[in-house]
C-alpha cells in the first residue's frame, strides 16, 4: 500500500495545474506517475523538459531504451506505460518482450541499442567495452552514447519514483517477462 496519493489538479501548484491541463489536452488524461511528480512544485516541469528534450534517438529507439531500463529496474508502472507506447510505435508483443530482455532478434541496430541500454543500466555506467563497440559499429555515434546514457538516467528517475511511491498503474499492466534466451 502506498503512502503517496495521486494528487488531483486542485492539490497541486498553479504551475503544475497548467501542466496537468496540457497533459489532459494532449494525452486525454494525466498519468498517475506524472501527477505524482507534482507533489513537488518543480519536478514535473523539470522531468517533462528533460524527457522531451532533443535527442539523436528516434521515438522508436527511445522506447527500446525505456523498455530495457524499466525491466532492469523492475518498474511495473514504466513497463506497463512503455509497453503501450511501444505498441503505438509499431512494436509487437513478442518484440516488446525481447526489448525488455535486452535484445532485438528482429533488428540488428535495435539489438545493439537494447544490449547497450541494458548493460549501462545493469552496470551503473561501467559499460562493457565489447557492447559499447558493437553499439558504435551498428551505426550509432559517440553522441548517441551520451543520448542513451541520458535517457537511462531519465527513465531511472521515473522507475525509482514509482518503486518508492507505488502509485496505481493506470495503463494496461504489462505481462511478466517470460524467460527468453538472450
Amino acid at each position: 500500500m502506498s503512502t503517496f496519493n495521486v494528487p488531483t489538479r486542485e492539490e497541486v501548484s498553479t504551475n503544475n495545474q497548467v501542466i496537468f491541463d496540457n497533459l489532459q489536452k494532449g494525452l486525454g488524461f494525466v498519468p498517475n506517475l506524472f501527477a505524482t511528480y507534482a507533489h513537488s512544485d518543480t519536478a514535473l516541469e523539470n522531468y517533462l523538459t528533460f524527457s522531451n528534450a532533443k535527442t539523436s534517438l528516434s521515438a522508436k529507439e527511445k522506447e527500446v531504451v525505456n523498455l530495457a531500463v524499466s525491466q532492469v529496474n523492475n518498474c511495473a508502472y514504466c513497463l506497463s506505460a512503455h509497453t503501450a507506447i511501444g505498441k503505438m510505435n509499431g512494436f509487437t508483443d513478442p518484440q516488446i518482450l525481447e526489448l525488455r530482455a535486452g535484445y532485438a532478434s528482429f533488428d540488428t541496430k535495435l539489438d545493439a541499442l537494447a544490449k547497450f541500454a541494458k548493460n549501462v543500466t545493469e552496470n551503473r555506467g561501467d559499460t562493457d567495452s565489447v557492447i559499447l563497440e558493437n553499439f558504435l559499429q551498428a551505426g550509432y555515434s559517440k553522441g548517441s552514447v551520451i543520448d542513451v546514457i541520458s535517457l537511462v538516467g531519465d527513465k531511472t528517475i521515473s522507475n525509482y519514483i514509482h518503486k518508492t511511491t507505488k502509485v496505481a498503474i493506470d495503463f494496461p499492466v504489462a505481462q511478466p517477462l517470460e524467460t527468453i534466451e538472450a
